[in-house]
């Protein structure tokens, strides 16, 4: 019966995506570069010198 009656809702306010603290921020990131050296530095003493070059005269 009350197909015809308009309905005044609120718009749903959309909810601002979460944002972490400048502080945080530029801690994983000093985090992540130096872990990223780490493994580089991991890999290649596990590995031992891949790039082909010898010591001493060419």
């Amino acid at each position: 019966m009350n197909d015809n009656v308009i309905k005044f809702r609120k718009k749903e306010v959309p909810k601002p995506p979460r944002q972490t603290p400048p502080g945080v921020r530029k801690a994983l990131v000093i985090l992540g570069v130096i872990a990223a050296f780490l493994a580089a530095f991991a890999y290649f003493y596990l590995t031992g010198d891949q790039s082909g070059l010898t010591n001493g005269a060419p």
